[in-house]
This record gives structure tokens, sequence and C-alpha cells, in this order.
């Protein structure tokens, strides 16, 4: 019988964050103001995001309304992923989910912009 502690530990494995190795994608959609294009992007993206191998913590946000100078708001999306080591990163553009997100989504982006980052030793 699975209990509610064992789906909490579950949920808390999946969701703590792997400092090895963070992925951090910017998405500029060619029609931001568009309602079934935002929603066949977070569709495909959400299903990419749940069969993917390698992705471990995940974060899809928007950006806020900011009135300070520093904060670039311009994009559409932004996507948090961290990976267990930049093999795994690396397996992780290779994987069939990845692939596939990319054939079904790229057509809707006209800029990506992709920060990786490992941690200072």
């Amino acid at each position: 019988m699975i209990t509610l502690m064992t789906i909490i530990s579950a949920c808390q494995d999946k969701n703590d964050f792997d400092k090895n190795f963070v992925h951090t994608v910017y998405f500029w959609l060619n029609n931001p103001d568009s309602k079934e294009d935002r929603m066949a992007f977070e569709t495909s993206l959400k299903k990419f995001l749940n069969t993917s191998k390698y992705a471990k913590t995940n974060f899809i946000g928007t950006p806020p309304s900011a009135s300070r100078d520093v904060v670039d708001g311009s994009f559409t999306y932004s996507l948090l992923v961290t990976f267990s080591s930049a093999e795994a990163q690396e397996q992780y553009q290779k994987e069939e989910a990845h692939l596939l997100f990319i054939k079904e989504s790229s057509n809707l982006w006209k800029k990506v912009i992709v920060y990786d980052s490992q941690p200072s030793e």
C-alpha cells in the first residue's frame, strides 16, 4: 500500500535542487500574446519535462512586472532544469523527449538563449 509519506518523499526527491549542473533557458515566442501558441508551447514543454530521463528539478516561469532597470523581462518563458552532472546534461540534449520538444515547438519561438552553470569551487 502506498502511503502519503511515500508520495511526499518521492515528490521531494524529484524536487530537490541539484547544484551539480544548472541549465537556464529563455524563450521569446513569435506571438507572445497568442493564447493558442502559449498553450501549445506549455503543453509540449511539460510533456517533454515529464518524460525526460535526465532532467531533475525544473521550473517554468514567465516574467514578473519589474520596476528595476536591471531586470530583463523581455522573454516570454524561462526554464530552469538541474542535472546530476554535465554528462547527464549532454545526454539530455540528445534524448528523444528533448528532440521531440524542439520539433514540436521550434516554430513557436524566434529566440532562445541558454545559460549553463556549474558550482564555483
